[in-house]
């Protein structure tokens, strides 16, 4: 059978209608001035996205891509293949997953048999090769840049320790990586991001440095580093974020973007001056983790299907709750990723924007250009938005011109600091909002929280208890197997792996309505949304729990069990 020709990767997203034949030759214009692969200029100029151009490209040649630029390095990766190796076969290996014991291998030719048989005799059988292809001048860029250097952050703090380290090369750009403390600071990065983290906290005593990782919505502290070295470590994450290194007094915020195993992961960084130096937050901003799908959020069938009646909706406001890093920014990310269509022109104010999003207007709020939420707003709204996001809701300002342009027929989404879904209500007047405004333009409220899921390579079953039966709802002749946290390797003696969200949803029906407009108390507007069947995030929690995903110790640091009881 004659094989298929393989068609120009331009030519074959035109015929799967990804892209027009305007944005080929865009793109083209733009490969002869810079002299970048097509695909890469496809996914830089928004027309696409990186998961797109990376199916063309495997359908095409079977092949999928990495970019080498701005890469950070995985240590355990680079053990696996020497330099010459490398060198003599044009690859370079860039991250080892050890639980599913894949080793991804960027190669200039990823049907080079020879150096792929070469490779697994020297792994062994159990290791599994995933080759991507990558340009040769950066694969050599990158031998030469990463290889004969300590990356392990126990072999780099060594280093340290026995040498002398040149804090004027700190500032340099060329052949920085010869710094330990360069590689210092990306070591960490690396294990922070294998590690699932959140947020790394740098937070120096007064005689050590303590670093803690955020992981599944929990600190941890990872090291203590002798104090000597935070200063240099300072000036170096305040190099990368781009901000003012002579600046030790005042606050700051920043922003990292590095690529790590062939995908960008962005960092925002927040400096604040403490007794004993500069304290360091990084927020860790994954894309490929920060926009879920919609029906990927947890929801069971009837609450998809009352979030997707909520945002056919024309116009109104839809709001998501919860204290900060319960995940309500992914919420609102997914259900923009949902309509994100030609035919809607999104608008966003945010602070920051955390994650690109590609045919969406994205604006940062700025202090110093005068740029607050509600003057942000009142611009937007002279731009012929369909949506518009506004990130918080946290005056009356803000929540009067969100309410303004809901009713003007926009769909507005924003977040507001609240505990449940229908304690969004008294925020609002509590924020100067008039009743008799509020009714009619909310469309619906979603609370949510994050839980840590069950570990499941160890988590263990038992019987339930009476209280823990009262608890959950559940008679004593019911059958009922629950499971509790152990620990294993896997999930390093934690117990928990991964999180899920567990979700509120109100949609403002007339009578809730009416109830708003003549300022019910919470009981009443609870009561009659109940008797609506509402139902309440401790009811989504329990259901998590008799389903054996994650424990009843969890959820009642959650969410408030005590109601059940009575």
């Amino acid at each position: 059978m004659a094989e298929k020709p393989k068609l120009p990767l331009g030519k074959l997203l035109v015929l799967k209608g990804v892209i027009s034949e305007d944005q080929v030759r865009i793109a083209l214009l733009e490969q002869k001035r810079t002299g970048e692969q097509l695909g890469k200029l496809f996914i830089k100029l928004g027309f696409v996205t990186e998961a797109t151009v990376r199916e063309a490209l495997s359908e095409s040649l079977n092949q999928q891509s990495a970019d080498l630029s701005h890469m950070v390095v995985d240590a355990d990766a680079l053990k696996l293949v020497s330099k010459d190796i490398a060198k003599r076969y044009r690859l370079f290996p860039l991250e080892l997953d050890k639980q599913h014991l894949v080793l991804k291998l960027a190669m200039s030719d990823t049907n080079n048999i020879v150096a792929l048989d070469q490779i697994r005799a020297l792994l062994g059988q159990e290791i599994t090769i995933a080759p991507m292809l990558s340009g040769e001048a950066e694969i050599m860029r990158a031998i030469d840049q990463y290889y004969g250097f300590e990356l392990s952050i126990d072999g780099i703090l060594h280093e340290i320790e026995t040498g002398e380290i040149d804090y004027q090369g700190m500032n340099t750009v060329s052949d920085e990586y010869t710094q330990p403390l360069v590689r210092l600071i990306d070591a960490l990065l690396v294990d922070a991001v294998q590690h699932g983290t959140s947020d790394i906290h740098f937070e120096p005593e007064q005689f050590f440095l303590r670093i803690r990782y955020r992981i599944d919505g929990v600190l941890r502290q990872i090291r203590s580093l002798h104090k000597t070295y935070w200063s240099a470590m300072v000036v170096r994450l305040k190099v990368m974020s781009g901000m003012n290194i002579a600046e030790t007094r005042a606050p700051q915020d920043g922003r990292i973007s590095i690529t790590f195993s062939g995908r960008q992961i962005d960092f925002r960084v927040s400096a604040q001056p403490t007794v004993h130096g500069e304290n360091i937050v990084l927020r860790i901003l994954d894309r490929q983790k920060g926009i879920v799908p919609l029906d990927g959020l947890g929801l069971i069938d009837d609450d998809l299907d009352l979030l997707k009646l909520m945002l056919a909706r024309p116009n109104g406001i839809i709001l998501v709750t919860g204290p900060t890093g319960s995940g309500k920014t992914t919420t609102l990310y997914s259900i923009l990723n949902h309509i994100n269509t030609e035919s809607v022109n999104i608008m966003t104010l945010e602070d920051p924007v955390e994650y690109p999003m590609n045919m969406t207007r994205q604006t940062s709020v700025n202090e110093a250009a005068k740029m607050n939420f509600a003057t942000g707003i009142r611009s937007m709204m002279r731009q012929d938005p369909d949506v518009i996001l506004i990130g918080e809701i946290r005056d009356e300002d803000t929540a009067e011109m969100a309410f303004r342009a809901a009713m003007t027929g926009h769909q507005v989404y924003s977040t507001l600091h609240t505990n449940s879904a229908v304690g969004a209500i008294p925020r609002l007047l509590d924020i100067g909002m008039l009743p008799d405004i509020m009714a009619g333009n909310i469309i619906g409220v979603i609370a949510q929280r994050l839980i840590r899921k069950l570990c499941p390579h160890c988590k263990q079953p038992f019987q339930p208890e009476a209280l823990e039966r009262r608890l959950l709802n559940v008679t004593p002749e019911e059958e009922l197997t629950l499971f509790r946290s152990v620990g294993c390797e896997i999930c390093e003696y934690q117990g928990y792996k991964g999180r899920l969200a567990i979700m509120e949803l109100l949609k403002l029906t007339p009578d809730l309505d009416e109830l708003i407009a003549r300022r019910a108390t919470n009981r009443e507007l609870i009561s009659m949304a109940l008797s609506q069947g509402f139902r309440p995030l401790v009811d989504a929690a329990v259901r998590y729990v008799l389903l054996g995903s994650t424990s009843l110790e969890e959820i009642s640091r959650v969410v408030d069990l005590t109601d059940r009881l009575h």
